[in-house]
């Protein structure tokens, strides 16, 4: 999103109006980027084939902005400020990013954002759901909403997906893969691809104790 043309706080500012208490960047900034540039350095190595791979974080790991530790991650801090307030230095770097890659950045609206984060999560969720590493989509929705903060009244990612119909998300899915430059993360889920084709829901597993 932020290489195709939305920044940081737009972001946030689209998750939070969905429900959310804080978006992506500013529990990055709370949490500490260095735990996240550990981790994607020690996963380099086991990357997919044609995975699309963003280095902004790691930029800014590297100037050394570990977020509200240090005053600055994606959003600067003054003394005693733990909202944070966009930065024109992140604005640069995350513009030039763009440049060297070749990427025409377009303005991204809030509606597209919300698809974009939120769809993947329910596509990410129908491929726990085939390998068994979730029973049932319910099990998804109450870890989502007990340990990542997923809005309680929405039910949780996959219970709020069929109310937003699963045809629908298959078809956003499909057009964000066709202009995402070869990333197949934009895959289908066998699963959504499969439920979605027949009219049925994830509620359907849950009746069924999860039996695919």
């Amino acid at each position: 999103l932020i290489e195709d043309g939305a920044l940081p706080w737009e972001v946030d500012a689209a998750l939070e109006d969905f429900g959310f208490a804080m978006g992506p960047f500013r529990v990055a900034d709370l949490a500490g980027l260095d735990i996240g540039w550990a981790n994607r350095k020690r996963l380099a190595a086991m990357r997919r084939p044609g995975e699309r791979v963003v280095e902004i974080a790691d930029r800014i790991c590297e100037m050394g902005r570990f977020g509200q530790k240090t005053g600055a991650g994606w959003y600067r801090y003054e003394k005693g400020d733990r909202r944070g307030r966009p930065d024109a230095e992140i604005e640069a770097l995350i513009l030039e990013a763009a440049r060297a890659k070749g990427i025409e950045r377009r303005a991204i609206e809030g509606d597209e954002i919300r698809e974009r984060c939120l769809f993947a999560l329910v596509n990410e969720g129908a491929r726990v759901l085939e390998e068994g590493v979730a029973l049932r989509p319910l099990d998804i929705d109450m870890v989502y909403i007990h340990g990542y903060g997923f809005p309680a009244h929405k039910g949780g990612p996959m219970y709020w997906a069929d109310s937003v119909g699963l045809d629908h998300i298959l078809s956003r899915i499909g057009a964000f893969a066709a202009r995402s430059r070869g990333d197949e993360g934009w895959t289908p889920a066998p699963l959504l691809e499969r439920l979605a084709r027949e009219g049925r829901s994830f509620g359907d597993l849950n009746q069924s104790n999860g039996a695919l």
